[in-house]
């Protein structure tokens, strides 16, 4: 806990900096809770993709909280992954005459249309983590910069790796711009250089269940692998079942991506190479207070606001343990 304060000056400084660069989009207020006369200023709807994975379950938690702090009622609704519930939400919230909506979408343009009917409604949408593909639809979005953190990925996986071997890459959501933005910045890196090869790219939905399912696949037809990327924590943790299960865990070297609890303890205890540690806590928080500000009248607010991720590796995850990822979660 007492390192805390030195793991949350660098996000926070960069969400203060994007917005001194970056500049203020104004958001208009005209139109605040103008189009739903029932909306009740003191409920807060928590829309997130999926309660099936601890990192989002942590996101989720973490607004709810911080939306509690700030005087609001929240509740937290699971998507389950599934765009159909998540317009159900918006429609339940909508009708609800909820104030604001702390959103995690399930898809980057099948989400768009949730968020303009809340806006359309008089609902504010503020996006945590993943983005949609619209700059007029929510008021703001907070998105970890995954395209920079996977460049950091990317150049610790060569210095482990080698500049030759073979790898597999599992793929997040399809659909999603976090997957896209994080293969886009591992492959910046790793495509460099020709002799490394990649021997399969297939996607497991960011599900561990489903990354184990994948990887005992691609085992069977590519047993002679050296690495594994995946998209993120929950896949790493389900290659790394898959290869342990084949005999494979201490020859294959598996990259995540998101800094969950269990992945920094098995990089600390040399089972996993390399994650991209992300601060969901940092974006909910965010999420809230912007939520709050807007309520209150604040017109300008900006559009999108990036949260820097930190390369977490077998000589720096002990630090990351022994703040109990308090900042990090």
């Amino acid at each position: 806990m007492k390192l805390k304060t030195t793991f949350q000056v660098a996000p926070l400084l960069c969400v203060w900096f994007g917005v001194l660069i970056s500049g203020c989009n104004p958001s208009s207020t005209d139109g605040l809770n103008a189009g739903n006369p029932e909306v009740q200023s003191d409920k807060i709807a928590v829309v997130v993709s999926t309660l099936n994975n601890p990192w989002f379950v942590v996101l989720a938690e973490s607004a709810r909280e911080n939306a509690a702090k700030l005087g609001y009622e929240a509740v937290v609704f699971d998507s389950q992954n599934d765009p159909a519930k998540e317009t159900a939400h918006f429609d339940n919230v909508i009708a609800s005459g909820y104030a604001a909506v702390l959103f995690n979408p399930t898809d980057a343009d099948g989400s768009v249309a949730n968020v303009r009917r809340a806006k359309e409604a008089g609902v504010p949408v503020f996006c945590m983590d993943r983005e949609i593909n619209a700059t007029d639809a929510a008021v703001s979005q907070i998105l970890s910069d995954n395209y920079s953190g996977c460049v950091d990925i990317g150049q610790h996986f060569v210095r482990e790796v080698g500049e030759s071997g073979k790898y597999v890459e599992l793929l997040g959501l399809v659909g999603d711009n976090n997957t896209r933005n994080r293969s886009d910045g591992f492959h910046s890196v790793v495509d460099r250089y020709p002799e490394l090869k990649m021997v399969a790219q297939q996607s497991a939905d960011f599900d561990r269940a489903k990354s184990l399912e994948v990887m005992e696949t691609i085992l069977q037809a590519n047993p002679d692998i050296d690495a594994v990327f995946c998209g993120n924590d929950a896949m790493a943790m389900g290659a790394y079942q898959a290869l342990l299960a084949a005999g494979k865990n201490e020859s294959v070297k598996v990259f995540g991506f998101d800094g969950a609890d269990d992945v920094v303890r098995m990089i600390s205890e040399g089972k996993i190479t390399a994650t991209g540690m992300q601060f969901p806590k940092l974006m909910a928080q965010t999420a809230a207070e912007y939520a709050d500000q807007y309520l209150k009248g604040v017109a300008e607010l900006q559009q999108k606001i990036p949260v820097a991720v930190e390369l977490v590796h077998q000589n720096n995850a002990d630090k990351y343990l022994s703040q109990d990822n308090e900042d990090a979660k």
